[in-house]
């Protein structure tokens, strides 16, 4: 099916030099840079590849005739009247903006390759006007992912979490202590928290922290308890597991401080002692433009 495209909203992140050089006039980080510390080798070229991809797009679309808006990653506001949202950076880039997005497609540019992984940015530099004309023609596929919804004490809080969420201590070095549901079976546990993340965000963090990868399309979510504590004579049953689309998974909060952080470390909701959280399929999926169901998940 081909796309019908008349205007875009392009959104772009900052790169890190960008932002510790050009905007904050860093001195520490331009003496790292005049050393060639390792610890910011890959910094100016990934800038320079993100600025040249960023002009690219742009050319593109002007070659296509599109009329579009260019916005900053941290200025995106609300999405509306387009027909299309690209987003010029990596993953993460793509997982910020997208909880801005509805029912727009979104296309992923990874504007610097190199030092990006990318999963769900089916465009890259040097190849964006072909990526646009095989839109444009029907020729790239759209893929529908199912997103997550975050509900505190009933109300929803967040219904388009893409990757996933982390339950625990607003530190982290505290013990995040809570009352866990699983279907009709409650626990009480201590740990660092809890992954629950869906199948775009199972090669993420929650792979790492021993969860297995879902198929793109699949509309169930999964669980991890991070670094559980188990005291002499007790026994844990809910550490992890696939959940079935309506199974409950609830989490009675016991902490005076405990946040929820979704889809990375910009959105953290606040959740109070004896609030209950629950997490569920959301009836808010994403459609994303050229990105295979075969292909692997985002890693932030």
């Amino acid at each position: 099916m081909a796309l019908s495209l008349r205007r875009a909203l392009l959104i772009a992140k900052r790169s890190a030099y960008d932002l510790y050089v050009r905007q904050h006039g860093s001195q520490r980080v331009k003496d790292l840079l005049a050393r060639k510390d390792p610890t910011v080798a890959r910094m100016m070229r990934a800038d320079e590849h993100h600025g040249r991809t960023l002009e690219e797009v742009q050319i593109a679309l002007d070659a296509l005739g599109v009329r579009f808006n260019l916005r900053m990653r941290d200025r995106v506001g609300e999405v509306t009247d387009v027909d299309l949202v690209i987003t010029v950076g990596g993953d993460g880039t793509l997982l910020s903006v997208s909880h801005s997005v509805g029912n727009i497609p979104m296309l992923g540019v990874n504007s610097a390759p190199m030092d990006s992984v990318g999963y769900l940015c089916s465009a890259r530099m040097g190849g964006v006007r072909a990526h646009l004309e095989a839109a444009l023609a029907g020729r790239v596929r759209a893929l529908t992912l199912s997103r997550m919804a975050v509900r505190v004490d009933g109300v929803v809080q967040h219904a388009r979490v893409l990757n996933d969420a982390l339950f625990a201590h607003a530190h982290p070095a505290n013990t995040s202590r809570y009352l866990l549901t699983v279907g009709d079976h409650t626990e009480e546990q201590r740990s660092s928290g809890i992954w629950v993340s869906t199948a775009t965000g199972s090669t993420a963090a929650i792979r790492s922290a021993g969860g297995r990868v879902l198929p793109l399309r699949s509309r169930k979510l999964q669980y991890v308890v991070r670094e559980p504590y188990v005291a002499p004579g007790e026994r844990a049953v809910s550490l992890g597991g696939v959940l079935r689309p309506g199974q409950v998974f609830e989490v009675a909060n016991k902490m005076r401080e405990a946040k929820i952080y979704v889809d990375g470390p910009r959105t953290a909701l606040t959740v109070e002692i004896g609030q209950r959280v629950r997490f569920e399929a959301s009836d808010e999926p994403l459609t994303l433009l050229g990105v295979s169901s075969a292909g692997a998940s985002a890693r932030r």
